[in-house]
This record gives structure tokens, sequence and C-alpha cells, in this order.
């Protein structure tokens, strides 16, 4: 006598719904890209809701797969994300804040204010210092030609 919900049918059934849940989230992290008004606030759609999707899209795959290969190969896949993705978004939050592309009123508390602004007057030291050793280099050059 066979069961009347096999097992196999119990895994498609995981892995439709898990393949949904991360079409959503993947859906909601686009949705939050275009909607959302500066880059600060854009990092989070983009970078919370779209690797539990791919977790979720990636979990579905191996579930339909059933196979240990389709498994190994979709482990890096994850973990390359997983790791990327949130030095990614550091950078861009980063680049974004020294930009201005972001709204002042939405921070609750700025913590990175003095520090970009130490940057910025040690990056004006040096470059004031680089272009008087271009400058000096320049003029030496031309005493050694002529």
């Amino acid at each position: 006598m066979t069961p009347a919900f096999p097992l196999d049918d119990a895994l498609d059934l995981a892995a439709a719904i898990l393949l949904m849940l991360g079409a959503f989230l993947t859906l909601a992290a686009g949705v939050g890209l275009l909607r959302f008004p500066d880059a600060l606030s854009r990092l989070h759609a983009a970078t919370k809701p779209q690797i539990l999707g791919l977790l979720f899209v990636v979990s579905a795959v191996a579930l339909q797969a059933r196979s240990m290969t389709v498994l190994l190969a979709l482990v890096p896949v994850l973990l390359f994300q997983m790791f990327t993705a949130p030095i990614s978004a550091h950078m861009v939050g980063r680049a974004g804040y020294r930009t201005r592309n972001f709204k002042p009123g939405t921070l609750l508390v700025d913590e990175l204010e003095q520090a970009v602004e130490r940057a910025t007057e040690e990056e004006r030291a040096e470059g004031g210092l680089a272009l008087k050793k271009s400058v000096k280099k320049k003029a030496e050059k031309k005493k050694t030609n002529t």
C-alpha cells in the first residue's frame, strides 16, 4: 500500500513554497531599490531581503534537484553572496555618505560625521603635500634639462 502523500510530493511542495518566498523577497528588494529615496535607505532593500530570498531560491533548487552535486555547486554561490553583500553595502554606504547622497533627517545618530571630517582634512593636507612635491619635481626636472 502506497502512502497518500509520498515524500517526493512533499519535497516538491516545499521547493515550490521556498521558490515563491524567494521570488517575493527578491521582488520586494527590487521595489525597495526603486522606491527608497537615498542610497543609505536603498542599502537595506538591496541586501537584507535579497540574501534571504537567495537562500530560499537555493534551498528550493536543492530540494527539487535532490542531488548532492547540485547542493555542492549551490553552497559556494550562497556563501559568496553572504560574504560579499555586507561588504559591498558598507562600501556603497560610505560612498553615499561622503557624496552626501542621503537625507540627514532619516539618520537617528550620525556616527560617521567626525570620522569623515577628519579623513577629509587629512586628504586635503596630503593633497597639498603631493601637489607641492609634484611642482618641486617638475622644477628640478626643468633645471636638469636646461
